[in-house]
């Protein structure tokens, strides 16, 4: 069942686009998507997503089953960063071990995307208050991250960033994700139905390609960032499959505990399971310069994420509509 599952997953017109892209690496093709285009389309897929939660989350409203997923998201956000961190300064430097923290305690917004198309597919529903969640989980782990480095690091005085917790706090909040994904939330729960209607044509009808076209350029970059991997080590290369193993194994239990339904459920476990490849790099090469990119990045972009997408998304669903 769970072959069939991965299979129907594998033969997504988008997650077949991100084959194509690491291919054109491989072959040493000159495709390439120019630069302004990446950045408009996670903008697009951002407003697409807020929107139809929004719209979703107007039909549903605030419920004790929308707090406990809302609750859940927050408090894996800040777990995750926590224990990261002291598991991997045991053998890297504190710079890089804060970065990568808040790497893997913040979220994939295109992993939750796919898992979201991927739902629709099976025509499983979901709850609007997962995009939420998923704005939500985004700003807290950067922070943790930043505050862990400060507090071990060995000179307290380095260019006076360890007083700079609002400078801090202020750029995970501002961050320009976390304000479309948001806005974008409270538009949809404004205005309704009257706005779903609006913005079909943008928001649904060609949403899939628009994704498709996205992860064609997601396959490009990570095929170039997995030459970046030998720097990273076998400890880090097993760290980034085991540990978003560990985070699902841990959502899919808190799921069941709580009795959340597979739809929702499903995207929780995936944005346990997921880690940041745009919002934290940038968060972190303005705070802490002393990280390697060269670890963080290719570790999140080139491993974790096709995990999830081709192989994750898929399993993580098997195993919660049997438990379910």
């Amino acid at each position: 069942m769970s072959i069939e599952a991965i299979l129907h997953n594998l033969l997504n017109p988008a997650v077949l686009f991100f084959f194509l892209g690491l291919i054109c690496v491989f072959i040493k093709s000159d495709l390439e998507i120019p630069q302004p285009i990446p950045k408009f389309l996670s903008l697009y897929l951002l407003l697409s997503i807020g929107i139809k939660g929004g719209v979703e989350l107007a039909h549903s409203g605030i419920t004790p089953e929308v707090i406990t997923s809302l609750g859940l998201a927050m408090l894996m956000s800040i777990v995750v960063p926590f224990y990261t961190f002291y598991v991997l300064k045991k053998k890297v430097n504190i710079y890089d071990a804060g970065a990568i923290a808040a790497t893997y305690g913040s979220i994939s917004a295109v992993t939750f995307i796919t898992a979201t198309a991927f739902l629709k597919d099976l025509d499983v529903a979901y709850g609007g208050h997962m995009v939420a969640a998923m704005a939500l989980m985004e700003s807290p782990a950067i922070i943790i991250g930043v505050l862990l480095i400060n507090l071990y690091r060995e000179d307290k005085n380095n260019n006076g960033r360890n007083g700079s917790y609002k400078d801090i706090l202020k750029e995970a909040l501002t961050n320009g994700s976390v304000v479309l994904i948001l806005g974008s939330l409270v538009i949809g729960i404004l205005g309704g139905e009257r706005t779903a209607v609006a913005l079909a044509p943008f928001t649904d009808h060609i949403f899939k390609g628009m994704l498709a076209f996205f992860l064609l350029d997601m396959g490009l970059l990570a095929g170039r960032r997995i030459q970046s991997l030998k720097n990273a080590g076998t400890f880090l290369i097993a760290f980034s499959i085991f540990i978003p193993l560990l985070n699902a194994a841990l959502g899919i239990a808190l799921c069941s505990m709580f009795n959340i339904n597979v739809g929702d459920s499903l995207l929780l476990v995936v944005l346990f399971a997921s880690a940041s490849y745009i919002a934290v790099p940038a968060a972190i090469r303005l705070t802490v310069p002393e990280a390697n990119p060269g670890l963080y990045v290719p570790m999140s972009l080139a491993i974790t994420f096709p995990m999830n997408i081709i192989i994750g998304i898929p399993v993580y669903y098997h195993i919660l509509e049997w438990l379910n």
